[in-house]
């Protein structure tokens, strides 16, 4: 199943990149019942409730020249996402953000397009802080 979110930003898009491939804040916008961790270059670990099993150890790439984050599993190759930071008019930005996964989760709560929408609102609130802060 695909998945994709887009929302405009408060900031250019090098601040937004900023924010969004800092990886000691994602915890603060990706959504609730999901933290990552950095292990190495290339490889994150992903727990929490939205996390089969409870673990999981993924790939992570940053590019930035082109803006973009990208992830995987690495024991799951049919889960994979990534994050893409276009500029916009007067200063803005524009993030999409676009998740495969072999099925929609089950149980009860959100669904994944609720949960790209709330952590794209909650990206958007801590690039609103950084510029706030650096101004």
């Amino acid at each position: 199943m695909e998945f994709e979110a887009a929302r405009r930003m408060p900031a250019d898009s090098a601040i937004v990149f900023q924010v969004a491939s800092d990886v000691s804040l994602m915890d603060r916008w990706l959504p609730r019942g999901l933290h990552v961790d950095e292990r190495g270059a290339g490889v994150l670990d992903a727990e929490g409730e939205l996390v089969p099993e409870g673990h999981h150890e993924g790939l992570f790439r940053v590019s930035k020249e082109q803006l973009r984050v990208e992830w995987g599993g690495r024991d799951d190759p049919e889960y994979a996402g990534w994050l893409q930071v276009a500029d916009s008019a007067s200063g803005t930005s524009e993030v999409t953000v676009h998740i495969s996964l072999p099925r929609e989760p089950d149980g009860e709560g959100p669904s994944m397009q609720q949960m790209l929408d709330w952590s794209l609102d909650r990206l958007s609130e801590e690039v609103t802080r950084r510029v706030s802060d650096v101004g």
